[in-house]
């Protein structure tokens, strides 16, 4: 049974970094002679690449070289690939994507040329001289209308447009079911796409040693591990010519967790040139050619009885892929979504059928919660109009169908091991008060203002990949290094991570070295993705500190001169029984790094393997005023009640969760990362376009976590909470301008909800 008790509390670590400018991001790094990078990218989203002329570009004083797909040609270099595997109704098609456009630009940001120079300022310089002479194709942005006869072609072994397709659950009970049902409800709505936004754009170094024959890469990045195995297909090299660390890392969000063209040719070039090469991007490029988040299509129809249990339900989604399959894209809604089909209730039918689509817009990947917040987004929604246009109280239908015997095991599959679903609606409806909910909405309509209340729940499925590592390795100086596999770029794992150490050893905290985003220091690892490191990597290192204590316990006992299972340990002392003697681990471990003739002595390394999801779940309420003059909304509380299972450390959590649902507000009421449909140009590619929140945007998030209950599937009892507040803001958010809006007769509008939209969707009935 994992264990229950909280952790001592303990401030970050790593804030006085930070906080004092001691940090070292990917674009303060520098190498001796490096040499600086300029990517330049297309302009137009489909085209023929008819000629590049590079002379002018070659002449600018300092410039050393400018690079096309003609001089990478000749190394063969493998196109990116694309990791998705799942049991397609049609084939997976994975169109070539390489590190410079050949023949064809495909979206706005494609990369057709390199440019390398001695300063940054000459290649920038540079790239502007270059003369290229596109022949403009049509593009198509929408997948909707991707996939309509007579629509542009994207790639010739993707015909209709269509990446795949995919199917789960069964079809025939669902729709029978449906068929039987006193009420089937409809919606289509829009999950819409937006750009990660980290406040580090991504950057790096690459840099190639000819005497091992080795390239290294210092950059913005998570998953590195998988990155590295990535580059060695790419370069079709055994991955240990390959070496990736990360420095500090300002978010990622998803974004940077793939392979992307520039870390290619940064390696590529740092070989070509005999010398290191930097890039770092600004915010234009990451807008328009890092990975996206979300933009899928849904049509769903919710079966429910005549006392409101929910019998069935189908969903038909359209999934815009991009110009190009990134990295693990396609297993967002095949592998992710239906994890989470359906939520916290008992829907005893489901059937998804699933197709990706090809545009002409910059590729969709994993962003915080991929899969999971498109699911519950989805459910939430269709729940509260059908509470809406069939004369439900919202928050009573959602009790009624809270799942409340568990283990449960879902129409897809899904076994979901407990949560406390209903008793988080009660808590968070009790917590916002809406039982006096009628008389602050009067009050509001005196002042003609419209106020609305909204509820929505969630269920996360976290664990991503279920394999992780850990090392713990012994110092002579004293101090225990932690090399984990998973990757912190600002959740706190420095503090956490050494928390679980002190904790378990019983030694001070101060004695523990987190060490990790660093492919030679570590030895395996799948990142931080899918809110999986303390369920994952927390799990690992459990297991690896068991190991650590056997095999010292052996040794204690030798030198203690006493049988191993008398002795016990505490306070990082090995005692004989009765306390006639004791050891520290610390004289333990010297003891047995002096033995060993590599001098390993009681380091360890374990991982763990087929581990099974944990289920975070919870319920969120919020409370909104609109101005119907103007259509602007005003966010005026927003309160949760959460289960998490064990809580470590409550302030990361709250950290966690609180920038999880600033995310996904912003979703609701303010980003959209917006094409003209006609062009297939970028209309949101500067922050002067690209909508976040704001501080004075939010209210106080009042974060309640719950007596949750601890889970089985790892020894610390703890469940994910880096995507949560991602997963359910947004639905949280839309249920309550909806609810404002519903004496109007208006019961769903699409995201982003900005006071535009909301203005057009109230004077549309006048």
């Amino acid at each position: 049974m994992p264990n229950t008790s909280p952790l001592p509390f303990t401030p970050r670590l790593e804030d006085a970094r930070f906080l004092t400018g001691a940090a070292k991001f990917s674009a303060d790094l520098h190498a001796d002679h490096q040499l600086h990078a300029v990517m330049v990218r297309s302009d137009h989203a489909h085209a023929v690449i008819m000629r590049i002329d590079t002379a002018a570009a070659r002449a600018v004083p300092g410039v050393l070289a400018v690079f096309t797909d003609h001089d990478l040609a000749p190394d063969k270099l493998n196109p990116l690939p694309c990791n998705a595997v799942f049991d397609a109704v049609s084939p997976l098609i994975i169109p070539p994507r390489r590190a410079l456009a050949r023949g064809r630009v495909r979206q706005v940001g494609d990369i057709f040329a390199l440019v390398v120079a001695e300063s940054l300022s000459a290649a920038v310089e540079a790239a502007e001289l270059i003369d290229a002479e596109f022949e403009p194709l049509d593009a198509v942005t929408d997948p909707i209308a991707a996939l309509n006869k007579g629509a542009p072609q994207i790639w010739p072994e993707a015909p209709g447009n269509l990446a795949f397709r995919f199917q789960a659950g069964k079809a025939d009970d669902t729709r029978t079911k449906l068929a039987e049902a006193t009420h089937v409800v409809e919606l289509d709505l829009v999950n819409n796409r937006v750009s990660a936004a980290p406040m580090e754009p991504r950057a790096g170094l690459g840099e190639y040693d000819p005497d091992s024959d080795r390239y290294t890469l210092t950059f913005t990045g998570q998953g590195l591990h998988g990155i590295k195995a990535e580059l060695s297909k790419v370069f079709d090299l055994p991955a240990d010519l390959f070496h990736l660390k990360a420095p500090d890392v300002g978010g990622g969000f998803g974004l940077k967790n793939f392979i992307y063209p520039e870390w290619v040719l940064l390696l590529w070039a740092a070989k070509r040139m005999s010398r290191p090469i930097k890039w770092v991007a600004d915010r234009a490029e990451d807008f328009s050619a890092a990975a996206h988040g979300r933009d899928m299509r849904v049509s769903a129809r919710l079966g429910l009885d005549a006392e409101g249990r929910f019998l069935a339900l189908e969903a038909d989604i359209v999934s815009n892929m991009g110009a190009y399959l990134s990295s693990v894209a396609p297993n967002i809604p095949t592998k992710s979504a239906p994890t989470a089909m359906g939520g916290i209730y008992n829907v005893p039918h489901v059937f998804m059928d699933v197709r990706g689509v090809f545009t002409n817009t910059a590729p969709v990947d994993a962003y915080r919660g991929a899969g999971k917040p498109e699911a519950n987004f989805l459910m939430e929604r269709i729940v509260e109009v059908a509470a809406r246009r069939l004369g439900f109280d919202p928050v009573d239908l959602r009790r009624r169908n809270a799942i409340t015997e568990f283990p449960y095991t879902s129409s897809l599959g899904i076994t979901i091991d407990g949560g406390r679903f209903g008793t988080n609606i009660d808590d968070a409806a009790n917590r916002i008060d809406r039982a006096g909910f009628d008389i602050r909405r009067a009050e509001a309509r005196s002042r003609g203002k419209l106020r609305g209340l909204g509820v929505a729940c969630f269920l996360e499925t976290a664990r991503s990949i279920p394999e992780e590592g850990a090392e713990v390795r012994f110092r002579a100086d004293g101090r225990i290094e932690l090399r984990v596999g998973t990757e912190s770029n600002g959740q706190g794992h420095e503090t956490t991570y050494a928390q679980i150490a002190a904790d378990h050893f019983g030694l001070p905290i101060e004695t523990f070295v987190y060490i990790h985003a660093d492919t030679d220091a570590t030895r395996m690892g799948y990142g931080h993705g899918g809110a999986r490191s303390m369920h994952m990597g927390g799990g690992a290192l459990i297991e690896t500190m068991n190991k650590v204590l056997t095999k010292a316990r052996a040794v204690a006992a030798e030198l203690l001169q006493t049988d191993a299972d008398a002795l016990a340990f505490a306070d990082g002392i090995f005692q004989s029984a009765g306390g006639r003697a004791s050891i520290a681990l610390e004289e333990v471990a010297a003891t047995a790094r002096n033995r060993d003739p590599c001098g390993s002595g009681l380091d360890t390394f374990a991982k763990v393997e087929d581990v099974p999801f944990t289920f975070p779940n919870g319920c969120h309420a919020a409370e909104v005023e609109i101005d119907p003059e103007t259509g602007r909304l005003e966010i005026l509380r927003y309160v949760t009640a959460e289960d998490y299972g064990r809580v470590l450390n409550p302030k990361l959590i709250i950290g966690q969760v609180r920038g999880g649902i600033a995310q996904g507000i912003g979703q609701a009421v303010a980003e959209h990362a917006v094409y003209d449909d006609a062009s297939g140009q970028l209309i949101t590619g500067t922050m002067m376009d690209y909508v976040l929140p704001a501080a004075h945007d939010l209210p106080t998030l009042e974060i309640n976590l719950e007596d949750g209950l601890s889970t089985d599937a790892n020894p610390l009892g703890v469940k994910g909470s880096g995507q949560a507040g991602a997963i359910v803001a947004p639905q949280t958010i839309m249920n309550a301008i909806l609810d404002a809006l519903a004496p109007l007769g208006i019961d769903h509008i699409e995201m982003p909800a900005t006071s535009e939209t909301i203005w057009r969707a109230i004077h549309a009935l006048r």
